[in-house]
């Protein structure tokens, strides 16, 4: 049976754990040969043998993504391992949890570097390669804080931007055949946040009650990646089980009863 994204070569950063590890084992299984880069290189490598006694196609590679060095390392890895790249996925992103008051300036530069910054950078080191081959996907992991004021201005500033870089990079390289979109998740529970006191505030404001999970997500990036979104650029894809919707206005309806 034809897979999705057979004969496809596919980077995911952040690829080591979390939603970037569910997401490289979805599109491995739809047929992608897919290259996991992360700074979590014990991580990474667990991953990708993982992925290869399955017989899927996978590797590793270490990459930073505020570094143009590695970057080219990781495109160059594609074009030395299968000769193409057709799917960028930016998912690496770190969180700051501080307000303004509290951040300082090199706290503020690490979040844009890695969470804005890298995605540019990974943009502009894949466009080459894709160009050459006849076009591909980006997919850029934004948030639905891009659509609002979160308390941590730092990653705020960096989601909203991702949503511009998405818009701007779309629109250069629809001649090319390479489409650019953004994901924006909600409340997604993985490792790094499991313990955090807000998510049950959050899960009882959205409107479905509960979490997203990693493999939901990965399903928006393999229908991103794939044909089945061939006419999509430019595009921001909210999906955060109607928090913003309109939660907080669910929220004032329930409780004076127009609910």
């Amino acid at each position: 049976m034809t897979k999705r994204l057979d004969g496809r070569v596919a980077l995911i950063t952040g690829g080591g754990r979390g939603q970037g590890a569910a997401e490289a084992r979805l599109l491995a299984r739809e047929g992608a040969a897919v290259l996991i880069a992360d700074v979590l290189v014990a991580e990474g490598e667990a991953l990708a043998a993982d992925l290869s006694a399955q017989g899927l196609e996978a590797r590793f590679v270490a990459l930073d993504v505020t570094d143009p060095a590695d970057w080219e390392t990781a495109v160059g890895t594609c074009r030395a391992w299968k000769g193409r790249l057709d799917i960028l996925v930016n998912n690496a992103g770190i969180i700051n949890r501080s307000t303004i008051a509290g951040t300082d300036l090199g706290a503020w530069e690490r979040v844009l570097r890695v969470n804005l910054t890298g995605a540019f950078l990974g943009i502009r080191a894949a466009a080459g390669l894709m160009v050459e081959t006849g076009g591909g996907s980006i997919v850029n992991i934004s948030s639905n804080s891009a659509f609002s004021g979160h308390s941590d201005p730092a990653y705020t500033a960096s989601k909203w931007g991702l949503r511009g870089l998405t818009r701007s990079a779309a629109m250069e390289f629809a001649d090319a055949n390479i489409r650019v979109n953004a994901i924006c998740p909600g409340l997604v529970v993985t490792e790094l946040n499991k313990d955090s006191p807000h998510l049950q505030p959050m899960i009882e404001m959205t409107p479905m009650r509960r979490s997203g999970t990693p493999e939901e997500i990965a399903e928006l990036v393999l229908f991103l990646a794939s044909d089945a979104s061939s006419f999509m650029t430019g595009e921001d894809f909210v999906i955060d089980g109607g928090f913003t919707a309109g939660a907080a206005y669910r929220r004032v309806a329930r409780e004076t009863g127009i609910f």
